[in-house]
């Protein structure tokens, strides 16, 4: 644990805290986490992603609505197909974190230390 630090950063702004809060909020279903896990690999089309969360294409579409509105996701038109791609790396990051930290509250070894202990092995 850190200790009190005064001289620590002020609050962010009541603007910036709001949208953390929006953010939070779409990061609070399963699905969608799976979709922006999915797409730090890269950009996919709604029907890709769809097959691979197991969820019917209308869902993953609303889905993916809420997280272009939350500003977490963008789109690019290929023909009849929309791709989906991240917003930006810190979207990627925040998923990660999320994901890594939910590892931690388990019991054992979190997934990630321990393919990284075997890594160092080899």
């Amino acid at each position: 644990m850190h200790e009190y630090d005064e001289q620590a950063s002020p609050l962010p702004a009541a603007e910036q805290v709001e949208l953390a809060v929006e953010v939070f909020r779409m990061l609070a279903d399963p699905t969608r986490v799976r979709l922006l896990w999915l797409l730090r690999a890269g950009e996919a089309p709604v029907l890709r992603l769809a097959e691979e969360v197991g969820k019917p294409q209308t869902a993953v579409s609303q889905h993916l609505a809420k997280l272009r509105l939350a500003r977490l996701v963008t789109t690019r038109r290929q023909g009849a197909q929309v791709f989906y791609a991240l917003t930006n790396e810190h979207v990627s990051q925040l998923v990660v974190d999320g994901v890594r930290h939910a590892e931690h509250l388990g019991p054992g070894v979190p997934a990630h230390h321990a393919s990284a202990g075997a890594e160092a092995g080899r």
